[in-house]
């Protein structure tokens, strides 16, 4: 727990901030930052007295996550609190902590979500219209709880809250790699902590289809690998989701990407033949056969049955990555093409996107997908999902469609938490009219299921997926990032308690690893690598599978050193001010380094799995002897060889090249610093 920086909170001055782009960010640990904060010098000492009391309409959704609220501030401090279950029938007037609201939310795009919050000296009290803006407010509570050496307490201050966009997602792949339950549950109290309130459950692909269909039962049995949920789970996770103020919107991809689909129901294909379940990635030609009767037939039966299961307005029908060949290669299709005077495929996809349109649209849903179904002749009601850029979604807007953007949030590709922050929806330079912006309705963090599990995909969601629910729900001048990485450390650490994996699973596959072996010394080396980026890591000599092994060093790595993010500090520090103290820290993190190349040896030696790791370790202990000597010569103020220059020129090309599939992180910092000795 990090303790507030009281140093920068005068008792008795009140620190204004009239909305965070009118001055520093507050000295606090909350992400997403508010929208205003008034800190006030005082403080709420917590102590075992602590109660709170609920004052609205009865409402046992909000009782429940008040009482979650209280066992997780009791977790957090050891505090034993007098309350027990938090009810409607249970109101207090004496209750230190007094939650109001206006009315219950609903579950929808325009629900109200925002909250003030007061936190005095005897009282905290917490406004919010509706029980689902009292829960982003309960969060950010929470968040501010503090801590110094004989107490814990709330800091003074007043909130006033509500976020920038009203769709704030994340996507969660679970056709790829199919995902027990309990990760989606433990992954939505997450978005409920940072305040996501869009679940994109992306349920069916070519690698399996995940959902029980009691109208065309084959989908399930013949194309999940006995791996999906069940109607009576569905309904769990969305009431699940619903007690957190997050809609679930679920994806069905059409027409392509539908190899599942095909297994149990061949008929719907345009290409003759039998078809099994896809065991590799990327795009494939199986696709809906889009001028046979049948094949509405089929959606319309259904779409209607997962219109019944599903209750958010919106249906994604997926709608990308079509490469035609089955089309191009159908008589019956191209027949039709010329028949309707259809210039092309994508003219053709238009059609079948308007078809089953008109069935969403019976249903009471309506129309999200990818960018590819951004095509003139549909209704200015469907949301484009855009994965191309901002450019494809101003288009959009431009053209009076409402859009959301993932293009930048790809969670899968193994950017920096610093990369995502700092895309935006609609940025600062964007040409679009006020009444255009409003057509971004925001943005959605995207999980891909290709390369991870039930024991890897926390640790690719969060802690960064935070980051991007910041750019999500705070102003757009939010954007210092050294503050959100501070924050970012803290949020991490508190996601825990929520049973997420994305910390303590990682010494645990480094243990499967190394078998009896202590894993200290082969710890302190992953903490420099990172997996290869964007999808580079299909191309290294390795072919995945769904069924192949996601256990090795490139799954635990995490996919972001914060070591290596450390030490590009103290370089660029050092660089910029010369100080020599920052020179001694650089060199005894190399010293440690360097220090571990021996007995990391001695873990890889009983352990194959980790030899493909070898040649990296080697050439980093190279490096590092490099940069220890580096170090020496800036100290004396002296110049090594031209045969130096050259030998560490060939070392820094070796560090530069994967092994394993993951990538020497430190190497950047490291020749920077080489080349402040040269020049």
């Amino acid at each position: 727990m990090k303790q507030i920086p009281i140093i920068r909170i005068i008792a008795g001055i009140l620190l204004i901030i009239t909305g965070i782009c009118a001055g520093e960010l507050p000295p606090l640990n909350l992400m997403p930052v508010p929208a205003e904060v008034t800190l006030t010098g005082d403080r709420y000492l917590l102590d075992a007295k602590f109660t709170l009391t609920v004052q609205g309409p009865p409402s046992s959704r909000l009782g429940r996550y008040a009482t979650r609220f209280l066992r997780r501030l009791s977790g957090r401090t050891g505090l034993f609190f007098p309350q027990d279950f938090i009810t409607p029938a249970k109101v207090s007037d004496s209750a230190q902590f007094i939650i109001k609201y206006e009315r219950l939310g609903q579950i929808i795009l325009t629900e109200d979500e925002s909250y003030r919050l007061t936190v005095g000296k005897d009282k905290i009290e917490l406004l919010a219209p509706t029980d689902v803006g009292a829960m982003r407010g309960l969060e950010t509570l929470l968040q501010l709880l503090a801590a110094d050496a004989g107490s814990y307490f709330f800091p003074g201050c007043k909130i006033k809250d509500a976020p920038r966009f009203p769709w704030r997602g994340l996507l969660i792949d679970v056709s790829r790699h199919f995902e027990p339950v309990e990760v989606i549950k433990r992954n939505l109290d997450g978005m409920a902590a940072v305040k996501l309130n869009v679940l994109h459950w992306h349920l069916s692909d070519d690698q399996g289809f995940r959902v029980e269909s009691k109208v065309w039962p084959k989908l399930h049995a013949l194309g999940s690998d006995d791996m999906f949920y069940t109607q009576v789970q569905i309904r769990e996770i969305i009431e699940y989701a619903a007690e957190r103020g997050i809609r679930i919107v679920p994806e069905f991809d059409v027409p392509a990407h539908a190899t599942s689909w095909l297994v149990g129901y061949p008929e719907l294909a345009s290409a003759p033949g039998s078809y099994a379940i896809e065991r590799y990635w990327g795009i494939k030609d199986p696709t809906m056969n889009p001028v046979r009767e049948f094949t509405y037939e089929f959606l319309d039966k259904f779409f209607q049955e997962m219109a019944m299961l599903f209750p958010d307005e919106y249906l994604h029908i997926g709608g990308d990555e079509n490469n035609g060949r089955h089309w191009n290669a159908n008589q019956e299709i191209q027949a039709f093409l010329k028949a309707k005077k259809l210039k092309d495929n994508h003219e053709l996809q238009r059609y079948f996107n308007q078809q089953v349109l008109k069935i969403l649209t019976k249903y009471g849903k309506k129309m999200i997908g990818w960018d590819e179904i951004f095509q003139p002749g549909l209704p200015q009601n469907i949301v484009i999902h855009s994965w191309r850029g901002y450019n494809f979604l101003a288009e959009a807007a431009q053209k009076g469609y409402m859009g959301i953007l993932s293009n930048g949030y790809y969670i899968d590709l193994i950017q920096p938490a610093e990369y995502h922050y700092l895309v935006d929806p609609i940025p600062a330079d964007s040409k679009l009219t006020d009444a255009q912006k409003k057509l971004i309705l925001g943005g959605e963090a995207a999980s891909w299921g290709e390369i991870v599990t039930n024991e890897t995909i926390d640790s690719r969601i969060w802690p960064r997926t935070a980051a991007i629910a910041e750019r999500l729900w705070s102003p757009a001048c939010v954007r210092d990032v050294e503050s959100m990485y501070d924050r970012l450390e803290t949020i991490s650490l508190q996601l825990e308690e929520l049973e997420l994996t994305h910390i303590k699973n990682y010494e645990m596959m480094l243990r499967r690893l190394t078998g009896r072996e202590d894993v200290t010394a082969l710890r302190s080396f992953v903490d420099l690598v990172e997996p290869v980026k964007q999808y580079d890591r299909h191309f290294q000599g390795v072919t995945y599978t769904s069924y192949s092994p996601y256990t090795r060093i490139v799954d635990a790595a995490r996919p972001e050193s914060m070591t290596a993010r450390k030490l590009r500090h103290l370089v660029e520090g050092y660089c910029r001010t010369d100080n020599r103290l920052e020179l001694d820290r650089i060199q005894q993190m190399l010293t440690i380094w360097h220090d571990n190349y021996p007995p990391l040896q001695s873990v890889i030696a009983s352990a194959p799995v980790l030899k493909e790791i070898e040649p990296l370790t080697l050439a980093a202990d190279e490096l590092f002897q490099y940069g220890i000597e580096t170090v020496e010569y800036l100290k004396t103020e002296t110049q090594p060889s031209a045969k130096w220059y050259e030998d560490v020129a060939e070392i820094l090309r070796r560090a530069k090249q994967p092994a394993g599939q993951v990538e020497l992180a430190v190497v950047a910092p490291l020749e920077q610093l080489i080349q402040k000795l040269r020049d």
